[in-house]
């Protein structure tokens, strides 16, 4: 906990909601009906469809258990988990998150929570988490730091899954601060904390926690922990809309993935594509996104986003702004992309034109919206809007209805910059001699 497959979830029904994503589109991304997505979102979030009384007693009795009892049920547990294909979803109880929902949504079915209910939840957690910290001191007197280690990690993680994310930070915080703590389980305790952040959105404190977590692993700790944090901050790049930054580690990261726990592999695939196929170049993307042995594994999952790379690739423009019409409520359904989908669609957009134009001197405007199977006038106003915005190096000549590529002087331009910088240098230099001097 948190479970960022819930997160998703309930970002879609957010979407819809507010008319942003379509019921139709929605339907097609999610496999059902988002009226029944939001009913199974509200359910998960709250009693999990039984009475509160009845989900608070079977909360409690989990709790409200001797030693031995706990350590048979683990056991039992462990066994039972080994086993089981279908997991059965427990509910959340998680009273300030259900709120946030009623409210946001205006969900006020008969089968709602009443305020009544979600007040006797949170005093529940209350007794709950008074008795998780009476294992924490019960440690301390009986046990040794691992064990002290465990029962602060179960107020964190029940802090995580049931209540707000002031609290579940602060609980984890007391684990970051215990003494004679392994960077591993420190690592550990940073990038839950990050799921925390992520899943309410709080992407500043997520970056925050993930600048500590790397200052940790700076000083040991083994290569999972390193591929999970790359993951981790691909995430946290990708959210700040830093897409270079995020494809590298993106792509880095397609072997190595083992964060189940963040997003599903077909997801991770998902903006590993779309990241890169701005910023690689065109033989890198056939070797590191078509050919790749480990994406065409999950091809079938994302048919869309490979349908995109194969058509940039093969230079069918008709076929690629096709698939960039299809690609939007994708974009707009994931929770971490949708703030960017518009910047996204049109650094695509960009990237077509320009691949297009640099294979010709000049083309003519008839001739190049045929290829890319749009009107004449539609073409002319997008060229027109990025060469005016300095994204492509070209010109239009309305009167011939040509457009005429300028192909910079790269050898010319990083000298001229040389010569700046070295100019710019030159006058530090100068202002430090005279503060010397003095």
């Amino acid at each position: 906990h948190p479970d960022m497959s819930l997160a998703q979830d309930i970002h879609r029904v957010m979407m819809v909601h507010s008319s942003t994503l379509s019921v139709e589109d929605a339907t097609a991304i999610i496999g059902m009906d988002p009226a029944a997505l939001l009913d199974k979102v509200i359910s998960r979030v709250g009693t999990g469809g039984k009475s509160v009384e009845e989900a608070i007693k079977e909360n409690e009795a989990k709790y409200n258990k001797t030693e031995e009892d706990s350590t048979e049920d683990k056991k039992k547990d462990e066994e039972e988990d080994s086993d089981k294909t279908d997991e059965i979803v427990e509910p959340l109880l998680n009273a300030a998150l259900y709120r946030h929902l009623q409210s946001t949504l205006g969900y006020n079915k008969s089968d709602a929570l009443s305020e009544v209910n979600l007040t006797a939840i949170e005093a529940h957690h209350e007794a709950i988490i008074k008795i998780l910290r009476e294992n924490i001191t019960k440690a301390k007197d009986e046990a040794g730091d691992m064990e002290v280690l465990h029962a602060h990690m179960d107020v964190a993680r029940y802090c995580a899954k049931c209540t707000t994310k002031e609290m579940a930070l602060s609980a984890y915080e007391e684990v970051v601060a215990l003494p004679k703590l392994s960077i591993g389980k420190k690592l550990d305790a940073y990038l839950e904390m990050t799921r925390v952040c992520s899943f309410w959105g709080d992407w500043k404190s997520m970056n925050e926690t993930l600048t500590k977590a790397a200052k940790v692993i700076e000083k040991g700790g083994d290569w999972d922990r390193r591929n999970r944090l790359k993951a981790y901050q691909a995430m946290s790049y990708l959210c700040s809309r830093d897409l270079k930054s995020a494809s590298t580690l993106l792509v880095e990261g397609i072997a190595t993935f083992s964060c189940a726990e963040l997003c599903e592999y077909s997801e991770f695939i998902m903006y590993a594509i779309v990241t890169n196929l701005l910023y690689l170049k065109r033989t890198e993307v056939k070797k590191s996104i078509i050919d790749g042995s480990e994406i065409l594994q999950v091809s079938k999952d994302i048919p869309v986003v490979m349908q995109l790379a194969n058509t940039l690739y093969e230079c069918d423009y008709k076929a690629y702004l096709h698939t960039l019409v299809d690609l939007q409520p994708h974009l707009v359904a994931n929770r971490y992309l949708q703030p960017h989908a518009g910047y996204i669609l049109r650094e695509l957009h960009v990237l077509a034109f320009q691949q297009f134009l640099d294979s010709y001197q000049s083309v003519t405007l008839e001739s190049m919206a045929t290829s890319f199977g749009v009107g004449v006038e539609f073409l002319d106003l997008q060229l027109s809007r990025f060469i005016a915005a300095g994204r492509l190096t070209a010109k239009i000549d309305k009167y011939g209805g040509v457009v005429e590529t300028n192909r910079p002087d790269w050898k010319n331009a990083r000298y001229q910059e040389m010569i700046q910088k070295g100019d710019l240098l030159l006058n530090r230099i100068q202002k430090l001699g005279r503060v010397v001097d003095l």
